[in-house]
């Protein structure tokens, strides 16, 4: 009989649960985007909690009903594992990870939004071997842009520690901002992906650093100025993400002098940008999650408990 890892994720944009399979290595994942309104940039906590609570009863009645038992059930509790830590939309996942791993008499895990997106790249990028060794890892999103020293530890599937983040704006607030400014819908990620890879242009970029972390309120301006000028809107696009490119450059080289040659991990949805994964993949040989492992999602969640359960 197969062995069933049930995760939950209720992230500020993202209703998600998913399996993970032991026997086949495989996942089955289900996921809902929050609803933004056009022109809007994000979701007040208050509105993300109401909206999970109405996402996940489908999402998850869909995806357990063919399983007759569940090893176990985790749900993330916090963006990540520093203390101190909290978004209320997570209480959302939690409750429904409880309820659930009493009804199916599964062990309970929880553990950080963070944590799930690193889990997720390791396992989708084909390098399960990482769970035993030290590597840095990218988690670089709308929430977070922050350089990560991760290692086994002998209780939990890793000990992260930051070692480098944005001085201001977050990779992906930036990248949200510029495709708004230019009509797209939010969140904008993939669409200003496809209008940027339209661009015949190359930017030569050098972002302010200061001690290994980087700044992007430079580009939110850069943008505007671009589009008030009258330029295309794929060259705008491309100047955003080349940008983006730089400066996570920049921090991967600078974080490689200083921690030695250890494999990069890159996470989190403005990974997922195809000229991101072009240029750092050749540059650094770095691993990255597969596209549809890099925007928030469960699947993580769900292997980190089997890595609680069978590796540590």
């Amino acid at each position: 009989m197969s062995e069933f890892f049930l995760g939950i994720d209720t992230s500020n944009y993202t209703s998600s649960c998913a399996i993970y399979n032991k026997d086949e290595d495989s996942f089955v994942s289900l996921k809902k985007l929050l609803p933004v309104n056009d022109g809007q940039l994000g979701l007040r906590q208050s509105d993300a909690v109401f909206h999970h609570t109405r996402n996940l009863p489908p999402l998850l009645y869909e995806l357990v009903s063919n399983c007759d038992e569940i090893s176990c059930v985790s749900a993330s509790f916090a963006p990540c594992d520093r203390e101190g830590s909290y978004m209320p939309c997570f209480s959302v996942g939690q409750g429904f990870g409880k309820v659930l791993s009493g009804a199916y008499k599964a062990k309970y895990y929880e553990f950080s939004h963070q944590a799930g997106h690193v889990a997720a790249a390791v396992h989708s990028s084909g390098h399960t071997e990482l769970i035993d060794k030290e590597f840095l890892a990218f988690h670089v999103s709308g929430g977070t842009t922050e350089l990560l020293y991760v290692k086994p530890d002998s209780v939990n599937p890793f000990e992260i520690t930051q070692i480098a983040s944005s001085l201001d704006l977050k990779a992906g607030q930036a990248v949200d901002r510029a495709g708004v400014m230019m009509g797209l819908k939010f969140p904008a990620g993939p669409e200003l992906d496809k209008l940027a890879v339209l661009s015949n242009k190359h930017y030569k970029i050098k972002p302010f650093t200061k001690d290994g972390c980087c700044s992007f309120s430079g580009l939110e301006n850069q943008c505007r100025k671009m589009l008030d000028n009258g330029d295309d809107k794929c060259d705008v696009a491309k100047y955003c993400i080349d940008y983006v490119c730089a400066a996570i450059r920049i921090m991967t080289q600078e974080a490689l002098e200083k921690y030695g040659d250890l494999p990069v991990v890159y996470a989190g949805g403005v990974m997922s940008n195809s000229i991101l994964r072009k240029v750092l993949s050749a540059e650094f040989g770095a691993y990255f999650a597969k596209p549809e492992f890099s925007s928030d999602n469960a699947a993580g969640t769900a292997y980190l408990s089997y890595i609680k359960e069978y590796c540590r």
